[in-house]
């Protein structure tokens, strides 16, 4: 059975950190590029961090940029999303998605459309005081 099952999340305070985590089964990871995603209430889902299928690039929303790190770990097929400084506006459920054998470069994975790829479960991040 394909899957994809979110790990950590929650509620931290402005300025705190926060780790998901994303693991497969079923399937290999290294094989396709991945993308950590967000939505807000009343926006549209957006790509946040992504790597590419063999892990050479990543990409970053001018948003997080310094303070979110996506990285894979090969060895237990789970890619990570490391949030540091969290702020207000990072308050969002985040989705992990793989894209595809189509889909291999970074950017290209952080622009797929909800309606495409294999998505996990999603977590809700609050950050709040």
């Amino acid at each position: 059975q394909l899957q994809l099952v979110q790990s950590g999340g929650g509620l931290v305070e402005p300025g705190g950190s926060l780790r998901l985590a994303c693991a497969a089964s079923g399937f290999t990871l290294d094989y396709y590029a991945i993308g950590w995603f967000r939505q807000a209430p009343g926006k549209e889902r957006e790509g946040v961090s992504c790597i590419s299928s063999r892990g050479f690039s990543t990409n970053y929303a001018h948003s997080v940029k310094e303070r979110f790190t996506i990285s894979r770990d090969s060895a237990k097929n789970t890619v990570y999303l490391q949030m540091n400084s969290l702020k207000p506006e990072d308050t969002a459920v985040y989705y992990c998605a793989v894209g595809g054998p189509s889909i291999t470069t970074a950017q290209a994975m952080c622009a797929m459309t909800p309606d495409r790829g294999f998505w996990g479960q999603g977590t809700q991040v609050t950050v709040s005081s």
